[in-house]
């Protein structure tokens, strides 16, 4: 299994989503201000595509994948999303 999200806390000390970068199983960009991006609860990211063949469920815990909010503006500007991208191709 993949590795698990870690905690992520935003300035406020809130936690947040780590917003991953790209679909780990195919490896589009998933930016985090535009829809189609799909989570489990652990955070594994898949493109809609991708998501749909999986059946919407996820291939590394066998979770629901949903979708993932967005986050923009000054949200974003505050508190990035992460860079470190899953795919491995």
């Amino acid at each position: 299994m993949r590795a698990l999200a870690k905690r992520i806390a935003g300035r406020d000390g809130s936690a947040m989503l780590e917003m991953r970068p790209d679909c780990e199983r195919c490896g589009t960009d998933l930016p985090p201000q535009v829809y189609g991006a799909f989570i489990c609860s652990f955070e594994c990211t898949f493109c809609a595509e991708c998501a749909d063949e999986l059946d919407e469920k996820c291939p590394n815990c066998g979770g629901e994948l949903t979708d993932r909010p967005t986050r923009t503006g000054e949200r974003l500007k505050r508190n990035p999303a992460s860079t470190t991208r899953m795919y491995r191709g």
